[in-house]
């Protein structure tokens, strides 16, 4: 029998949930073989399904801690780098919206450290730029066009709700960026940004 994890194509979004009907025990054997084969792909689907399952937080982290720690170069830019209890709503709120002109413009979402509030302990911040997220993410903080809160508390890009939102027409994407804003505040988010 081959120890080889079982592979999962790379360039599918997380929205795509490739491991949606597997069962939970097979979940935690592919999580399993993906840290054996340092599968950085394969094990950010399999805790990417468990977080939209609902899976309880301590074991999202340790799953995170350990797959960040054997598989670190192969995993998607799209897996948090740590646990944030609303992501399933930030994926169910961003997926509301579509675009149907193409462009420059994406719209993105950036975890913010709100430890000091009694409603943290994060929030997200809606931005829309011509820029990729993660370029756009280093400007807020380097200070260049910086949003206060993103340069004072941005923790990471939230890469995987938004990846149907790139390149689109600017005035798609500022509808978008407003209206997501919108919805996830409504979701009981703690929002800043979506001008």
């Amino acid at each position: 029998m081959s120890r080889r994890a079982p592979r999962v194509d790379a360039s599918l979004p997380p929205a795509a949930r490739p491991l949606a009907t597997a069962s939970a025990a097979a979940v935690a054997a592919r999580f399993d073989a993906a840290l054996r084969a340092r599968d950085g792909a394969l094990g950010a689907h399999c805790i990417h399904e468990l977080w939209m399952r609902g899976e309880f937080g301590a074991r999202i982290e340790a799953a995170l801690e350990a797959l960040w720690r054997r598989a670190a170069a192969s995993v998607p830019e799209w897996l948090p780098m740590r646990y944030i209890e609303w992501l399933p709503t930030a994926y169910e709120a961003a997926l509301g919206f579509a675009a149907g002109r193409r462009g420059r413009s994406n719209v993105y979402l950036i975890l913010l450290d709100f430890a000091d509030r009694r409603r943290g302990p994060y929030g997200v911040y809606v931005g829309m730029s011509r820029y990729t997220p993660a370029e756009r993410f280093d400007q807020h903080k380097a200070g260049i066009h910086a949003a206060g809160s993103v340069l004072k508390r941005g923790l990471e890009v939230l890469t995987g709700p938004t990846l149907h939102l790139q390149r689109l027409a600017r005035a798609e994407a500022e509808r978008i960026e407003g209206s997501l804003a919108q919805a996830l505040a409504a979701a009981g988010l703690l929002v800043e940004g979506g001008h």
